[in-house]
């Protein structure tokens, strides 16, 4: 029991095992269910963070587990491994409906009977999930620039690296006091979520390290010195996450008149804008006066222009009854993207199959063709224009521009270039991660994309190799295989690459309703905090019975 690796195995054995009885209905074989829960339990017990999570937290974060594991499970492995072809469409889903409740109620036992073996050690042993030695004072400084995913699960992680010992003091700056879960923004923007329900505050996740909210106004890397909001902040180390702002690639016109889509403010902006278009068009008697009104443009064919693309649409013909002089053949959604399909991260099959839905809800595709300019009221794509009041820009983005006034190596990005540690090797002490690090996978000696899931795996090797350095070891060197990926393209509808575990020489696809259910339930299981949990399950199911809210929650005038 003294050992972390041993104890957690230990915990998920007998975590799991105790759970494996809610899987005997949905497997119908006593030792696969027992054997299946506790290789489960140990995967779960091994990877869950100890930490001061309640036991409803457990509950829920397990329950939300449990309906990934369903799907790939029941719905995937067991079909494949049988010999059968997986069907997935509304009937045989149904037929799927009683292993879903089985493994909702697995993932739940097994959040909470984790959580009460645990407490249990600590009491019977005297182990401690998080032992604590006081020291009177910090003598070394890591610094952390940036609060979205990179910079706040690098202090995360960094808090339980260094745990037992105080001689390291840990301070974030980021200009928000909150985190903002981005791959449900689009869900804000289309009505579905609250704003403030996807956003989590870092003070509230965040036990041990020093929060400053503000702005990094300079970077004096030679004395070591930031400015924050009138302050300066000394450091020993410093972690520069500051994340990407939009690219609008030296064309004025669209940065000024085109919407954003990266913050939180951004998405509401765009769901009230939405809503005062409607108004509009409601005192519009002529037709062709309500039609830049209600046509909606989005530049950018990836994940988050398609997304979007497809909240707005479904956004749009939701509240049309609540104008009843309106339409549905005066909507307009349209996507413009300059490659010659969308979803380039995709399959081409899977890229097409959500072209085809979103087509079929309504959406228009102008492909091959790329925004040059932007006009009050016009759209303009070279040889053509589109009348339209909203134009949103998804197209590209660049990293912080303030990394442009430090004296580094970067790419031609204008990230900061660093070795397979993530430090800078011209500078002892500076690190870099996410979308602003070029950081090539020390195994592939690829580029690890700026995405979220390579954002969050940096961070925990990251912190790991600040312990390694402060205590005189060797850095470990960063591989990550990426997990594969998911988009919502429209309500219940979405598609997805993942690589399984019993898979791992090549991704499985799927689509459709299994994928949207996959969807909710990977991101609900990584959204942080109970609170957050609840909060977004109570919004979806108000979306199953209540029409889309038309209040506009701020003035646009």
């Amino acid at each position: 029991m003294n050992s972390k690796f041993y104890r957690r195995v230990f915990i998920g054995s007998i975590g799991g095992g105790l759970a494996s009885a809610t899987l005997i209905p949905v497997l119908h074989q006593d030792l696969l269910s027992t054997f299946l829960g506790i290789a489960l339990g140990i995967a779960y017990s091994l990877a869950v963070v100890e930490s001061r999570e309640t036991f409803v937290d457990r509950l829920t974060s397990g329950a939300a587990i449990g309906i990934l594991l369903w799907g790939l499970v029941s719905v995937i492995a067991m079909p494949v491994l049988s010999g059968e072809t997986p069907h997935w469409d509304a009937e045989q889903m149904r037929a799927y409906f009683p292993a879903l409740i089985g493994w909702v109620f697995y993932g739940a036992s097994l959040g909470v009977l984790v959580k009460a073996t645990d407490a249990l050690a600590v009491f019977l042993f005297g182990v401690q999930a998080e032992p604590e030695t006081r020291r009177p004072e910090a003598t070394t400084h890591i610094l952390i620039l940036g609060g979205g995913f990179a910079g706040m699960r690098t202090a995360a992680s960094l808090e339980e690296e260094f745990r037992a010992d105080r001689s390291v003091a840990i301070t974030l700056v980021s200009e928000t006091n909150a985190l903002l879960f981005t791959p449900m923004l689009a869900e804000v923007a289309g009505g579905s979520l609250e704003a403030s329900h996807i956003s989590t505050p870092l003070r509230s996740v965040l036990h041990r390290t020093v929060f400053i909210r503000g702005g990094v106004t300079e970077i004096d890397l030679d004395r070591r010195i930031v400015k924050v909001a009138g302050r300066e902040l000394s450091y020993d180390h410093m972690v520069l996450a500051l994340g990407a702002v939009s690219n609008y690639f030296g064309m004025p016109n669209i940065e000024k008149l085109a919407a954003n889509f990266k913050t939180l403010l951004d998405a509401i902006r765009i769901r009230n804008h939405i809503i005062e278009m409607f108004e509009r068009a409601d005192r519009e008697m002529e037709s062709s006066a309500r039609a830049p009104l209600l046509t909606f443009v989005v530049a950018g064919g990836g994940f988050a222009g398609v997304e979007l693309a497809g909240a707005i649409n479904d956004f749009a013909h939701g509240i049309l009854a609540d104008y009843p002089s309106l339409r549905p053949g005066e909507l307009q959604t349209i996507l413009v993207h300059s490659g010659n399909r969308i979803l380039p991260e995709l399959s081409e099959s899977l890229a097409r199959y959500a072209q085809q839905k979103m087509e079929a809800r309504g959406v228009q595709f102008l492909l091959n063709k790329r925004l040059k300019d932007a006009q009050p009221g016009l759209a303009v794509l070279g040889d053509a224009t589109i009348a339209t009041e909203t134009l949103v820009w998804t197209a590209g983005t660049a990293p912080h521009p303030l990394l442009k006034s430090l004296q580094l190596e970067r790419d031609k990005r204008g990230a900061v270039v660093v070795d397979s540690t993530m430090a800078v090797p011209s500078r002892p002490g500076l690190w870099a991660l996410g979308d602003c690090a070029a950081l090539t996978d020390a195994r592939t000696g690829k580029p690890c994309p700026p995405t979220a899931q390579f954002a969050l795996r940096e961070a925990e090797t990251l912190a790991r190799n600040l312990y390694a350095t402060l205590n005189g070891q060797r850095a470990e060197h960063f591989h990550f295989d990426s997990l594969g990926a998911l988009c919502v393209v429209g309500f219940q509808t979405a598609c997805a690459e993942l690589t399984l575990p019993l898979f791992r020489s090549r991704r499985v696809r799927f689509s459709g309703l299994l994928a949207w259910l996959m969807w909710r339930g990977i991101y609900l299981s990584k959204l942080p905090g109970l609170e957050r949990k609840i909060r977004v399950l109570i919004d979806w199911t108000i979306e199953l019975f209540f029409p889309r809210d038309i209040v506009q929650t701020i003035d646009l005038k």
